[in-house]
């Protein structure tokens, strides 16, 4: 059972949680958390591109019943969903927390306390949406909520942006990273994001995580409580390039790597201004992209 503790408990009792806290704060003064190096000092109130300040905001949260089954269970996933982005897609769906920043400031003993009341409804795990931007404060609110009795899961639910430095500081905190795969090609990813450098550092991040996680593991329940799961948005007309995103799964990731291949494509936010934005996905099109996942030998398919 020692395996399914979460990895946060063990760095807490040695003292590393606090040193990660520490350390990532430290970031927060010359701010380089996520790839696009602001350098901005947000502990004195400075912007960047995230346009996050020296604490956390939360759109909202709750227990959630609409991500994956290994999430889910009976209980729910326990979201909380951040505001802000380091992506800015032009068709997203969530703009008004993205884009437009609705939401609340908190600060680490708040963020601590809704950790804590999501355990107390009965979720599965603690599910952060968006968290890039807010590691720091994220770390620094979990190191308190484990003080007052936090056990649950921590799950990583990510656009795939990642810096690796940063990243590299949460191994041993997150038990399961669900990173998106948006885009497999740079030149599509710039166009319709503001990362022009996306699958390279997406693709670099995502191996990161393989490699501290491992792959899915469930309980007898079918509850996920450690590993790597991967999401894919499947675009019109192939815009995502998703049979490179595919085809770098099978080749430099295990073949039973979770993935799930998402169906759940309209047009949002800006995409009108995009012709080839402007459409939903056919039935054709994303069946054909499964069948292309098994032909390759992804095994675990959700």
């Amino acid at each position: 059972m020692a395996e399914r503790q979460p990895g946060y408990l063990r760095l807490a009792e040695s003292g590393g949680l606090e040193r990660k806290v520490n350390l990532l704060n430290e970031k927060l003064k010359s701010c380089v958390i996520c790839p696009h190096h602001c350098r901005v000092n947000r502990l004195e109130g400075e912007r960047g591109f995230c346009r996050g300040g020296a604490r956390a905001v939360v759109s909202s949260y709750g227990l959630h019943f609409g991500e994956e089954a290994p999430l889910v269970g009976q209980g729910g996933s326990g979201t909380i969903f951040f505001s802000h982005c380091t992506l800015q897609c032009v068709f997203c769906q969530n703009c008004e927390i993205s884009h437009y920043g609705i939401g609340d400031e908190v600060s680490p003993s708040e963020l601590a306390r809704i950790m804590l009341s999501l355990q107390k409804k009965g979720c599965h795990n603690i599910n952060l949406v968006s968290p890039t931007h807010y590691i720091p404060q994220i770390v620094h609110g979990l190191s308190l909520a484990v003080e007052e009795g936090l056990t649950l899961p921590l799950v990583y639910n990510t656009g795939g942006y990642e810096e690796l430095d940063t990243l590299e500081l949460l191994e041993g905190i997150v038990d399961i990273y669900m990173p998106d795969l948006k885009f497999g090609d740079n030149e599509k990813a710039g166009k319709y994001t503001k990362a022009s450098n996306y699958f390279e550092l997406a693709a670099a991040a995502v191996k990161e995580m393989q490699r501290q996680v491992g792959c899915h593991k469930l309980d007898e329940r079918q509850i996920a409580y450690r590993g790597l799961l991967i999401r894919h948005l499947v675009m019109p007309n192939n815009l995502a390039a998703t049979d490179r995103v595919l085809e770098f799964i099978a080749e430099e990731l295990p073949k039973e790597t979770a993935v799930n291949i998402m169906a759940q494509y309209y047009p949002a936010h800006q995409a009108y201004k995009f012709p080839e934005l402007a459409a939903g996905i056919t039935k054709k099109e994303y069946y054909e992209t499964v069948r292309y996942a098994e032909e390759l030998g992804l095994s675990n398919l959700l």
